[in-house]
């Protein structure tokens, strides 16, 4: 089959079973990082009996969304804003900042580039290097220090590969772009599925120049209500971001749910035990594949390179219906590279299954 060209973003389930002749439920989807358990009990429940929330606007300012949110992350409601997605975010805190350099990580997500070019911002690229393990060090301190960008997108864990930075680093990195008036934004958007969660976020307190972003989509499985939230110790710029956004940018659902989802023990505890144990089964099983090179994941996705010369892996696993991320798009990246999420037990193992057919476990 022939591959058109591929979209930015994974989950584009209903543009690949047009391609197939397919509905996009015959598609398994490993391409889209959702928490494989699917929505929380309390999450059904607050929709089903709150349908009457559609027939009436929203709350203009999100008040209770904002405070819930506020409370849950112990700092002050006007330190946080939430928001369509992060990705609505990442447009407003850019518009907002108006940047005329601003340093990315390569590879990256892709929204923080296209935010940028609509704002004619000048995009510095630090390269991450397969050599270095994909990983940042004392290096990226030193570009900042000689490149004096407006502004530095990092994400924590890594999209697509899925590693941490160094915590010691990552605080190194917030100092410096505190000490050089440097906008730190830092893409938590992985952040809930780490148990031990932000090390950055004590530091809002007395930042003026940090700000986190989080999702709330891919945790707590609502891609399709889409809700994100920023923290910031910079009030001002909160202040601004909600001054200016359009009105009415979070369905009433979206903000009804945004208020329970942090407090929600039982499903977080529930997912980091299972996710934790079907990470660890998929990054063993991909590693007995010698064409394969796996890097070890902290969230709920596995990065990992194909060596084989000649085989596309997306394709092949297409051709039984399992949808994986091919990473060739991202910048920094080239055909061998690929990402999958973790899905339920019996979807990984076929998808392993799957694997031992096009690759044979010691190929």
């Amino acid at each position: 089959m022939r591959e058109r060209p591929m979209s930015e973003h994974g989950g584009n389930s209903v543009e690949i079973a047009q391609q197939l002749g397919i509905a996009p439920e015959a598609l398994l989807d490993f391409s889209a990082n959702i928490n494989p358990l699917g929505l929380s009990a309390r999450v059904k429940s607050l929709i089903t009996t709150h349908l009457e929330l559609i027939e009436r606007y929203p709350d203009v300012e999100y008040r209770h969304l904002h405070q819930a949110l506020a409370s849950a992350n112990h700092c002050d409601v006007e330190q946080v804003i939430a928001g369509n997605g992060a990705t609505e975010l990442i447009y407003g805190l850019v518009r907002a900042l108006s940047p005329r350099s601003a340093m990315l990580l390569v590879p990256g997500f892709a929204e923080y580039r296209r935010a940028l070019a609509q704002q004619g911002c000048r995009v510095i690229e630090y390269r991450l290097e397969e050599s270095q393990g994909f990983q940042p060090d004392q290096q990226l301190l030193e570009a900042v220090r000689q490149q004096r960008p407006d502004c530095l997108f990092i994400a924590t864990p890594n999209n697509p590969t899925g590693l941490m930075p160094d915590a010691q680093l990552l605080n190194e990195l917030a100092e410096l772009c505190e000490t050089s008036q440097i906008a730190l934004i830092v893409d938590e958007a992985f952040i809930d599925f780490l148990p031990q969660g932000s090390s950055l976020a004590a530091r809002l307190v007395h930042s003026n120049y940090l700000y986190l972003l989080r999702s709330l989509t891919k945790f707590f499985a609502i891609p399709g209500l889409r809700l994100g939230y920023l923290l910031s110790g910079n009030r001002a710029t909160i202040r601004h971001l909600k001054a200016n956004r359009e009105p009415w940018s979070i369905n009433g659902l979206a903000a009804l749910v945004g208020q329970h989802l942090l407090t929600d023990d039982d499903y977080i505890n529930l997912s980091h035990q299972y996710i934790a144990r079907q990470r660890e089964y998929l990054w063993h099983a991909l590693k007995q594949f010698t064409s394969l090179v796996v890097w070890q994941p902290t969230a709920n996705y596995l990065f990992f390179k194909c060596t084989h010369q000649h085989i596309n892996l997306k394709s092949a696993l297409l051709a039984q219906r399992i949808l994986i991320r091919h990473c060739e798009n991202y910048p920094g990246l080239d055909s061998h590279f690929y990402r999958v999420a973790v899905r339920r037990e019996d979807e990984n193992r076929q998808l392993i299954q799957a694997l031992s057919q096009i690759l044979t476990p010691d190929s």
